[in-house]
């Protein structure tokens, strides 16, 4: 299944419109993320259920209104996106593997899969507006503890989709992919596939450090392209852990690599 909105009529260069909407797109998150803190899980906490079902609606509902917003910002001619493969993402004991060239990376994924799993940074769980909706999905902080570790692996061997980017942060533009190996020791000791998702934006936007009005004279692309799956078995039969997990992230290193710079190719052809 792909998902690839028709372009929209706005001419491609109203650049003063599209910060207006980009600023507009950034004070929206803010605001909605502190009603989700205050007023919104307040209320589903009251509705019957234990604590599984309660994370179940705290993640629907983050996911639902993640992409919610990613609509509003295509709408509002932000940005376009093409999904290629979005029907394999969301499966039992599934670990999507992503590269990160955006702050937006995650609401994507995140609005793709509606009860997913997610290893986020540790400020996230500090930050007034995010704190409550990180805290009610009961995603994963990003202290790089081995408790950390732990608790991902238990979250794939429980049946949960888990969203993780290897680089542990957003990729600075015309640097090499620096990949950490706490992903691939994540996926050894729980996941039961590994489904690798290319994002390219072109242009670049919302990279390390960039601030949010810094926008390209353009419209920004995103395209995600869901790869094939990966056994993370064929990794655990090759040596013990700490050698599997290093052939683990090197092959997931060299695989992201070469997506993306055959994704550069076609573009300087183009």
């Amino acid at each position: 299944m792909e998902l690839a909105p028709q372009a929209l009529s706005r001419p491609r260069d109203a650049f003063y419109w599209r910060l207006l909407a980009t600023a507009f797109s950034f004070l929206l998150f803010g605001v909605g993320s502190l009603c989700l803190r205050v007023l919104v899980f307040p209320l589903l906490a009251c509705l019957p259920g234990d604590g599984l079902r309660h994370r179940q609606r705290a993640r629907h509902t983050i996911s639902w209104l993640f992409w919610r917003f990613i609509r509003f910002m295509y709408c509002s001619g932000v940005l376009t996106y093409e999904v290629q493969g979005a029907e394999r993402l969301g499966r039992p004991g599934q670990m999507i593997v992503a590269n990160h060239p955006s702050l937006i990376d995650v609401v994507f994924l995140i609005g793709l899969v509606r009860q997913a799993n997610c290893v986020v940074k540790q400020t996230l769980f500090h930050n007034p507006f995010t704190r409550g909706p990180v805290r009610s999905a009961q995603y994963i902080s990003n202290d790089g503890s081995m408790a950390m570790l732990d608790t991902a692996a238990q979250a794939l061997q429980a049946g949960q989709t888990l969203v993780i980017f290897p680089e542990g942060t957003r990729t600075v533009p015309g640097q090499a992919l620096a990949f950490h190996r706490g992903a691939a020791a994540i996926a050894l000791r729980g996941a039961k596939i590994i489904t690798p998702v290319t994002i390219k934006v072109s242009p670049t936007t919302l990279a390390k450090a960039d601030p949010w009005y810094r926008i390209p004279r353009c419209r920004v692309h995103f395209n995600l392209r869901i790869g094939e799956d990966i056994d993370p078995q064929a990794f655990a039969a090759q040596g013990p852990p700490p050698q599997a997990s290093r052939k683990l992230n090197d092959y997931l290193h060299q695989y992201f690599t070469k997506e993306l710079a055959t994704d550069e190719r076609s573009t300087a052809r183009s």
